[in-house]
């Protein structure tokens, strides 16, 4: 996966987009989408207010790249090499651990709280989260997926249900309290549930 979202370029420093995206995470998370000022996410990245409009022609634009530059990071914490189609059981472990540390993330949450209050008024700003976000991990295991079953690990026919199945699994009342503020799970329960739900997905797909 990858966050080449601007359609116009991007900074040819990646360290350099990096800030810019980090910033404009923050200050849309501060601020909402409405209110998130280019001067200040310019500012606090250390570039011109034109700059950032040359790389991201719109506000919601660079929204979106932000979006999709928090959904790497799901992948990006894994080594490379780790997700071996041989061995679901320890790649499917690592992708859930990851996937519950984003979602537990303060990032996560306030952005998924953000998404929630202007869904009325900016459609297109959460179409393009749902694309970036929670449409593009499901592809990303779902290749992941088709690897195991290509290397006889695993029997699955349709690996984009599948993976969406999978994912689904981490759905349930911790989520609910998160969003609500009422505290986060444990470390423990975080784990007790990624090993009941890998275990309870490999009974599924079982060769």
């Amino acid at each position: 996966m990858n966050t080449d979202v601007p359609r116009r370029g991007r900074p040819r420093d990646p360290e350099r987009l990096k800030r810019v995206l980090e910033a404009a995470a923050q200050q849309f998370l501060e601020h909402g989408l409405e209110r998130a000022s280019v001067e200040a996410i310019a500012k606090a990245s250390g570039v011109s207010k034109v700059t950032i409009y040359s790389y991201f022609p719109t506000k919601e634009a660079l929204f979106e790249a932000a979006v999709a530059s928090c959904t790497e990071e799901v992948f990006a914490s894994i080594p490379r090499g780790a997700l071996d189609p041989r061995d679901p059981e320890n790649a499917l472990t690592l992708i859930g651990k990851a996937f519950l540390q984003l979602k537990r993330s303060d990032k996560a949450v306030g952005t998924f709280r953000l998404m929630f209050a202007v869904t009325s008024q900016h459609a297109e700003a959460c179409e393009a989260f749902y694309r970036q976000g929670p449409e593009e991990l499901i592809h990303q295991v779902a290749d992941y997926l088709r690897a195991a079953a290509s290397a006889g690990s695993l029997s699955i026919r349709n690996a984009d249900e599948a993976a969406d199945q999978f994912l689904s699994l981490f759905l349930g009342s911790a989520d609910i309290r998160v969003m609500l503020g009422l505290g986060k799970p444990k470390a423990s329960e975080d784990a007790r549930l990624i090993k009941a739900n890998v275990d309870l997905f490999l009974r599924a797909y079982a060769k």
